[in-house]
């Protein structure tokens, strides 16, 4: 624990760096990638979508101590009985879940007789719901409207707080997110419900507030940046990630350790149900969060910044000061409120001191 704390506290002053900014193709390439990989998901397999966006029918057969054995004969009875279930699985350790698509009247009733027949329980103890495929339509539509909203808002929110290029980032790592936790979903065929989406959604919440409290690092130590030729705004926000890193990652974990705990409780204990569906998505989506947060927000706002004519002025300043003067790094170091940049290591005043001698001073 004490070398976490160290390192922890070398991050923050500058004395360990990991140059992430600076590698920031590595991480771009890796997000394509696995973007690649999900978009060509989504298109080809597309998510599997629970009877709440579909339509359909669901039956809760009550049975002791349910076993794999019986989701078989559960899927035998209703496929005997002429229709194919979409889904059958263990609910809460004493009920089997059987989700078929819409069906007539008829045909219902004679899923509910085989499976009460096959239990041996009454037709009126298995609980029959069954959702229209307009109601599933509207929570779809309920769902890409609530996601857009939240989109607005951060951006807004982003733009107004800080500046314009953050809200730009922002709102990217966002996307990534989106799109990589929807693509696991599609790769893998998690089933997507109601309580998935609720999860999609806290998610984002998650991951705007991890890029938040790096980005507003980042504005403290590019404060007054371009009055100067220290630092280069890449290198001041790649000190900001540094000095969040270990923060990132302490909060990511204490995140995960409690809903990885409700989720294997509730696969081996309960079965599937909302709150796995819910611990599912919120699993997935803080891991991917914490990546983008600290790979992606940072790094994609210092490619729009550096573009910038005042940036690109500010990184002519330093590229010729170090020529000039030897000094082939700088170390941007928080001193209380005030930042200062250390003094260049004996690396840095031995290249001085060479220059000095070979000028004849």
């Amino acid at each position: 624990m004490s070398r976490l704390g160290n390192l922890g506290h070398n991050l923050y002053t500058g004395r360990v760096s990991y140059d992430i900014v600076g590698r920031r193709n590595r991480w771009f390439i890796i997000s394509g990638i696995v973007l690649v990989i999900s978009l060509g998901t989504l298109a080809t397999r597309g998510l599997n979508l629970g009877i709440e966006f579909k339509g359909g029918a669901e039956y809760s057969v009550p049975v002791s101590n349910p076993t794999t054995d019986d989701v078989t004969k559960a899927r035998t009875t209703v496929e005997t009985a002429g229709t194919t279930p979409s889904s059958v699985t263990i609910v809460g350790g004493d009920t089997i879940r059987v989700q078929t698509p819409s069906l007539t009247t008829t045909e219902s009733n004679t899923v509910n007789s085989a499976l009460a027949k096959e239990f041996s329980v009454a037709d009126t103890d298995i609980k029959v719901e069954t959702v229209g495929p307009t109601w599933g339509g509207e929570v779809s539509k309920n769902a890409a409207r609530a996601l857009a909203v939240f989109l607005i808002l951060v951006a807004l929110f982003l733009a107004i707080y800080f500046e314009w290029p953050m809200a730009i980032a922002g709102l990217v790592a966002l996307l990534h997110d989106v799109l990589i936790t929807v693509g696991i979903y599609a790769l893998i065929g998690f089933e997507v419900t109601p309580a998935t989406v609720i999860g999609f959604l806290t998610i984002l919440g998650y991951s705007l507030y991890d890029t938040v409290v790096v980005f507003d690092k980042v504005r403290e130590n590019t404060a007054g940046l371009t009055a100067g030729s220290r630092m280069t705004f890449s290198e001041a926000a790649n000190l900001a990630l540094n000095q969040t890193l270990a923060r990132s990652i302490n909060t990511s974990v204490v995140a995960l350790l409690p809903v990885l705990s409700i989720l294997v409780v509730g696969v081996v204990k309960l079965g599937a149900g909302t709150l796995n569906d819910l611990a599912l998505a919120l699993f997935i989506g803080m891991l991917v969060g914490t990546y983008s947060s600290i790979f992606v927000a940072t790094p994609i706002l210092a490619v729009i910044k550096e573009r910038q004519p005042d940036m690109m002025a500010l990184r002519k300043r330093v590229e010729n000061r170090r020529k000039n003067s030897g000094i082939e790094d700088d170390v941007l170091v928080p001193v209380g409120t005030a930042a200062y940049v250390a003094p260049a290591g004996p690396r840095q005043q031995r290249v001085k001191k060479t220059r000095s001698k070979r000028s004849g001073r």
